[in-house]
C-alpha cells in the first residue's frame, strides 16, 4: 500500500495521475500546507524539506521495512521503477524520458511557481520580478512546443513520467498569462492528457481535500507558504 501525503498542488497531483493510471492501491494522508502541516515532526521525519507530496510504501520495492521517499522527481522515478510503467525499457529511451523529468522540476516547476507567486501572492506587485518570470514561462513553454512538434507526447509516442510532470503546471496556464493558442502544439498535447480518465480521477480527487482558502487574503496561510525562515534545531 502507497501511503500518499498529499495537497492538490501541481506537484501533488503529478503523482496522483501516475497511481490512477497504474492502478496501485493507495491512501492519502492530506498535508495541509495553508495551515502548517508540513511543519510537523511527524512528517518532518518522512520529508525533511518540510514539502510535499512525499510517500510510504508499506510493501516496498525489493522488501522490508516501510520506504519513505520525498520529492515528486524521486517518487514518480520509484513508482515507475516499482511497476515497470510509464517509463521504456531501452536505455536510450528512458533518458530521454529522464532528461525531461528533470527539465519539468529543475526548471518548469520553479520557474513557473515564480510565476505563480509574484502574479498572484506577492503583496507588492514588482514588474520587474513579473516580467521576469512572466518572459521566463514564456520561453520554457516555446521549449515544450518546439519538443512536442510531430510527437503525441513529450518522450515520444508513449505516455510517460515526464508528460505527469508536466501537465499539471500548464493547467493554470491563465495564471501565468499565458495562452495555450499561441503554443499549439503544447495545446494539443495539454487537451490529450486532460482527456484521459485516470487524470479527470486524479483531479476530481484533489477536489475532494483542498481547503478553499484564499491564500492573497489568508494570514495564516501566507504565513505557512512564504514565511519560511530557518527551521530551528
Amino acid at each position: 500500500m502507497i501511503e500518499l501525503h498529499y495537497w492538490p498542488t501541481p506537484n501533488g497531483h503529478k503523482i496522483t495521475m501516475f497511481l490512477e493510471e497504474a492502478g496501485l492501491p493507495y491512501e492519502i494522508k492530506p498535508v495541509n500546507i495553508g495551515r502548517g502541516d508540513q511543519f510537523k515532526p511527524e512528517y518532518l521525519k518522512i520529508s525533511p524539506n518540510n514539502k510535499m507530496p512525499a510517500i510510504v510504501d508499506t510493501d516496498p520495492l525489493g522488501g522490508g521495512e516501510p520506504l519513505s521517499i520525498f520529492e515528486s522527481g524521486a517518487i514518480l522515478l520509484y513508482l515507475t521503477e516499482k511497476t515497470g510503467k510509464f517509463i521504456p525499457a531501452s536505455i536510450r529511451e528512458r533518458y530521454v524520458v529522464m532528461e525531461w523529468l528533470f527539465w519539468q522540476v529543475g526548471g518548469l516547476g520553479p520557474m513557473l511557481g515564480q510565476n505563480h507567486h509574484f502574479n498572484r501572492y506577492a503583496p507588492e506587485k514588482i514588474p520587474y520580478a513579473i516580467d521576469r518570470y512572466v518572459n521566463e514561462t514564456r520561453r520554457l513553454y516555446g521549449v515544450l512546443d518546439q519538443r512536442l512538434a510531430g510527437r503525441d507526447f513529450i518522450a515520444g509516442s508513449d505516455y510517460s513520467i515526464a508528460d505527469m510532470a508536466a501537465y499539471p503546471w500548464i493547467v493554470p496556464y491563465e495564471a501565468q498569462s499565458m495562452q495555450l493558442k499561441d503554443f499549439p502544439n503544447v495545446q494539443r498535447w495539454f487537451e490529450r492528457i486532460g482527456t484521459r480518465d485516470a487524470t479527470r480521477r486524479a483531479y476530481a480527487l484533489g477536489e475532494t481535500v483542498k481547503d478553499q482558502v484564499d491564500i492573497t487574503q489568508d494570514e495564516e496561510a501566507r504565513k505557512h507558504l512564504f514565511g519560511q525562515g530557518a527551521l530551528k534545531k
